[in-house]
């Protein structure tokens, strides 16, 4: 497989190099790692790949690799675990984005995340899984199909990933119901493919922390995917699957217009404490998978909206990090300049979405300096994984 040239990442750009430099030195005092190691917890980011120096999210994007080097102790991949990404046919792996990735990630001391080995919706399977012949033998072939996709993955990185989100937003958010996919319908019932999943995942990552992740939140309109999400853990006990932790993406948002984004997190504050409350007592750890802030609802003025952002973030991230059974916290990346947001979930209004600690000049914003108070004034975790 083709690996990104070594020689060529580290030649790249001198000059972003040296500005992001500055402007990490301008940033708050402390970093995201320090603050939330203070605490017993680690700090990570999601990365991508690119071209060597391209203007990327990426590691091989010299000024980005700085970010992550000042904040990041831990690394998951946006979109190259994907299955679209590493499995193009039923017959073929493609890693050639990801060992680079994880290559990168190791030889420069970060710990990294697996995101995911399994995403329960058929609008992001490849072609091919949604359309592929399970024969006279359904769940046998389903079967099959997943244990190989997880055993390649799992067991050719081994203990260089000790997380891993093995099923991605398995709940249809408008009913609280699983999603059925090409593998739900071939093995007899979703619950099927996500207990199997998880068991294959025990065997062959014995070491890892199993993690089921989901994007269900704490704004308005959540309520049955909460519900949801909340029936499928209970399920999970009461089966005897073997899931570790619950993933709480947390791409958090206020959309509707608003001045005052604290008295917004005081109201949401009760129910999504229940909700966590409920969880926790189950005997579930909590990650903060995805973290970034939507800012549709406050106004376009810069001043204003980053104070919104960061009063929002603080409130939302103090009562995350109230609970002892917090483990990592994790951005969706760190720069508004590639953040996933721009392009799914844009501004009426036009403007760049400004919900990462760092804008599109790699400069640190107000968000930055909430996120480090709140990582270090949490409470320290409890029971994490071995």
């Amino acid at each position: 497989m083709t690996m990104i040239d070594r020689r060529g990442i580290l030649a790249g750009s001198a000059a972003l190099l040296a500005a992001t430099t500055v402007r990490a030195a301008d940033a708050p005092a402390g970093t995201l790692k320090a603050a939330t190691a203070s605490k017993g917890r680690r700090f990570g980011s999601a990365f991508a790949w690119s071209p060597a120096g391209a203007d990327a999210g990426s590691f091989a994007n010299p000024a980005y690799a700085a970010l992550l080097r000042r904040d990041c102790d831990v690394l998951v991949p946006e979109n190259q675990m994907k299955w679209q990404a590493i499995r193009p046919a039923a017959d073929r792996f493609d890693f050639s984005r990801f060992d680079p990735m994880v290559e990168w990630a190791t030889t420069n001391g970060f710990a990294l995340r697996g995101h995911t080995l399994f995403w329960a919706y058929s609008r992001w399977f490849p072609a091919w899984l949604n359309n592929h012949d399970f024969g006279q033998r359904p769940a046998i072939e389903a079967a099959r199909i997943l244990d190989q996709h997880i055993d390649t993955v799992t067991k050719r990185y081994g203990r260089k990933i000790d997380s891993y989100d093995v099923v991605n937003e398995a709940v249809d958010p408008d009913t609280g119901n699983l999603r059925e996919t090409s593998l739900s319908r071939a093995m007899g019932g979703t619950a099927n493919v996500l207990d199997h999943a998880f068991r294959t995942a025990r065997a062959a990552a014995p070491h890892a922390e199993l993690v089921y992740n989901d994007y269900m939140s704490w704004e308005d309109g959540n309520a049955k995917h909460r519900a949801g999400v909340l029936a499928l853990l209970a399920d999970f006990r009461r089966r005897g699957t073997p899931v570790d932790a619950l993933g709480v993406q947390s791409h958090i948002g206020l959309f509707q217009p608003t001045t005052d984004a604290g008295v917004v997190a005081k109201r949401l504050e009760p129910e999504w404490r229940a909700f966590l409350d409920r969880v926790t007592a189950m005997g579930y750890r909590l990650v903060i998978t995805e973290f970034d802030v939507r800012d549709k609802g406050l106004p376009a003025a810069i001043g204003p909206r980053d104070r919104g952002v960061a009063d929002f973030a603080r409130a939302y991230l103090d009562i995350m990090l109230s609970y002892p059974q917090l483990g990592d916290v994790l951005a969706w990346g760190l720069s508004d300049r590639y953040s996933w947001l721009r392009g799914f979930e844009p501004r009426p209004d036009g403007e760049v979405t400004r919900g990462c600690p760092y804008d599109t000049d790699l400069k640190a914003k107000p968000l930055l300096a909430a996120m480090l108070a709140a990582l270090a004034g949490g409470v320290r975790q409890v029971g994490q994984a071995a």
